[in-house]
């Protein structure tokens, strides 16, 4: 079976880099762990967990989409790349792509990004997904690099998250006054703890 290890990188799109790392890195507290770059691209990552990144493509005429609910559908363009899910090891490629063929399911062939290997399809919906193994000598997460030959300003400041580049937090909800509302998912509290009685 894959043994799926969780999200890789969630691929986004962004016109302003800089922006973009000050609110990622140093208003959300995520390292910046690896940054690719050459004259009009940047592709830089960002750790979320010790298992899982967000990267930002730079593309100077990208749009920024509307705001809009979480869930709720549209219409036009998006900000979303591709979705990542991270494998074990290579031979976890190496199955889903048989697994694709098997199907007749368009896959890519192996792909050797220095510090990943990566396969490449897309869902029945059209999403574009990546499946990707860790190559163990070369990590990012442990050995940040950025190669990109004109790092803007911000990047290069580091890979940590930069204090006093935001203002303070706002103080803390006291614990007697704080409420959680209810939301989607709700529903499911019922049945989980019903399927873990015994029968």
């Amino acid at each position: 079976m894959v043994a799926y290890t969780g999200i890789n990188h969630l691929a986004m799109a962004t016109a302003d880099m800089d922006k973009t790392i000050r609110f990622w890195r140093d208003l959300l507290g995520m390292r910046l762990v690896a940054g690719l770059g050459r004259p009009g691209y940047r592709h830089y990552f960002l750790e979320i967990s010790p298992a899982d990144l967000i990267a930002f493509f730079e593309w100077p005429e990208v749009e920024a989409v509307a705001e809009k609910d979480h869930g709720a559908p549209v219409k036009g363009p998006l900000a979303f790349d591709h979705v990542s899910f991270g494998v074990a090891g290579e031979e976890d490629l190496w199955e889903l792509k048989a697994r694709l063929e098997g199907a007749d399911i368009w896959v890519s062939e192996v792909v050797d990004h220095g510090f990943i290997h990566s396969v490449y399809a897309f869902d029945p919906n059209g999403i574009a997904i990546e499946f990707s193994a860790p190559v163990a000598e070369v990590d990012v997460r442990r050995h940040p690099v950025v190669v990109d030959p004109t790092p803007s300003p911000v990047t290069l400041e580091g890979n940590d998250p930069q204090p006093g580049k935001w203002p303070p937090p706002a103080p803390l909800t006291p614990p007697g006054e704080r409420r959680i509302h209810p939301g989607d998912g709700q529903q499911l509290v019922g049945i989980i703890s019903d399927s873990e009685r015994p029968i």
